[in-house]
């Protein structure tokens, strides 16, 4: 079984999700909101053993949110915000392209888990 997975990216990009599913096959796994902290590393505090990101494109978030006007602004400030996590990624899903199902099973299979 694997150490402590952190999970981070932007807000609708499936962090809680992900986090859910992994915890009921038993990973320790902990969804960071980094997007929403001005500490660099804010997801490296739980001295994670691997960092999966999960990317998504604003307006896979604008969907998502049912709101065609959320700011990319916002957007442009969770990507600074969020790329010392990507660099430091194990495995990044970009989920505007993967379903739930298909983001779950490429990090379970990283994972090694099922």
């Amino acid at each position: 079984m694997t150490g402590k997975v952190v999970v981070v990216g932007h807000c609708a990009s499936g962090k809680s999700t992900v986090v859910e599913s992994l915890r009921s096959r038993g990973v320790d796994a902990i969804a960071v909101a980094q997007e929403h902290s001005i500490v660099d590393d804010l997801w490296n505090h739980q001295s994670p053993e691997i960092v999966i990101f999960l990317d998504v494109s604003l307006e896979k978030i604008r969907e998502r949110k049912a709101n065609p006007d959320w700011p990319e602004w916002i957007y442009d400030i969770q990507t600074e915000r969020l790329e010392p996590a990507r660099e430091r990624a194990d495995l990044v899903v970009d989920t505007s392209v993967a379903g739930v199902e298909e983001t779950l099973r490429k990090i379970t299979d990283f994972l090694g888990v099922s």
